[in-house]
């Protein structure tokens, strides 16, 4: 409890905010990229310790709110199959496809069952012959290590009835996405610790170098992410780009080498759609042709399933920093936790579901 207790003192995370305060001399928007960082900034009220020249802005960094509303119908359709055991963590099982849900789909006698790890899942394959046994993989760089190793331990032991719903996405391609736009107002980011812990920091300098901002790796503890933006900011304010590392205690700059290379074994890069954006080319991973027996989409031959957004909900605009949750006509009204319109508002790490939950914008 020392170390939570440390990057919790509110004595230090105020002696930052005072800092920052003597130190910015002009307006600066920063976006912090994970939506893990999102619910620490609103439940601490860390934005609201800084000067009204500071505009923190969140980011795409919630891997439950980007998955497209077609891959959700995609696990649905896989799911009511006869036959089928399908697998997920807890987040995916509530957000809303264009007609039900994982939970609801559940209740009405389809097998769904909520798992810890992928390898849980493998572990019901090996238990369940007769059955199809499928996983969400769902998440950045993260969690694909966990589901690459899944995928490959099955091929290794020859269990043939389980496979993967892949639908995984890379931070860097979504940073020039939103540094690229005509209508971006982000000049430094805080990227995420845990992708980095992963892949290291070195293919967020190049981003840096071309786009001539700061980024800062930081953890999420209340005093990592005050630490974070003092540093962003002092970069700014000095005309300095580059890549700096608050999250030294966990990141490296080449990451977890073992993790990357059974990403490198099992996946391959490729194009994919981010809910609320659009296609982002070489923005995810999909299984390598030697794991295409694992492959849901493949195996289900679900590829075909599309589906349109809801109007009203501007959940693509949140993820791109564009608008906060309480700019939609929705926030808090048709669209709430229990009724959610869209994935930021299901979300463990939603943008949306923070501010409702800690009564901003309401």
């Amino acid at each position: 409890m020392r170390f939570v207790d440390e990057y919790r003192s509110e004595e230090s995370v105020r002696k930052f905010a005072r800092a920052i305060r003597g130190l910015v001399t002009r307006p600066w928007t920063l976006m912090e990229i994970c939506g893990g960082q999102t619910h620490t900034l609103i439940r601490f009220g860390i934005d609201e310790m800084l000067p009204p020249s500071v505009t923190m802005v969140h980011g795409p960094g919630c891997p439950v709110c980007v998955t497209p509303l077609e891959m959700l119908d995609r696990a649905l359709a896989i799911a009511a199959r006869p036959g089928v055991i399908f697998t997920s963590f807890g987040d995916m099982l509530r957000v809303p496809g264009s007609k039900t849900d994982l939970l609801s789909l559940k209740a009405s006698g389809a097998d769904v069952r909520m798992v810890y790890s992928p390898l849980d899942a493998v572990e019901i394959a090996k238990r369940n012959a007769g059955k199809e046994v499928v996983f969400f993989a769902v998440g950045f760089e993260t969690t694909a290590p966990a589901n690459a190793t899944a995928v490959w331990q099955a091929k290794k032991l020859g269990i043939r009835n389980f496979s993967l719903l892949v639908s995984h996405v890379l931070v860097p391609p979504a940073m020039e996405v939103i540094l690229g736009s005509p209508t971006n107002r982000v000049q430094g980011f805080l990227a995420a610790g845990h992708v980095c812990t992963v892949m290291g920091y070195r293919e967020y300098e190049p981003i840096a170098a071309k786009y001539r901002i700061p980024v800062v790796v930081t953890g999420f503890e209340p005093l990592d992410l005050m630490q974070g933006i003092q540093m962003t900011l002092k970069a700014l304010e000095e005309g300095r780009f580059g890549v700096e590392n608050q999250y030294a205690r966990s990141v490296t700059r080449d990451g977890n080498v073992k993790a990357r290379a059974i990403l490198r074994e099992v996946f391959e890069v490729c194009d994919r759609p981010w809910r609320g954006i659009g296609v982002i080319p070489q923005s995810g991973w999909r299984l390598r042709d030697e794991y295409a027996g694992h492959d849901a989409v493949l195996k289900f031959d679900v590829g075909t399933i599309t589906t349109e957004e809801p109007s009203v909900c501007i959940a693509g605009q949140v993820l791109q920093g564009l608008k906060k949750p309480g700019d939609c006509a929705a926030f808090g009204k048709e669209c709430t936790p229990e009724r959610p319109l869209g994935a930021p508002m299901v979300s463990s790490e939603g943008a949306c579901a923070a501010y409702y939950n800690y009564g901003r914008g309401i």
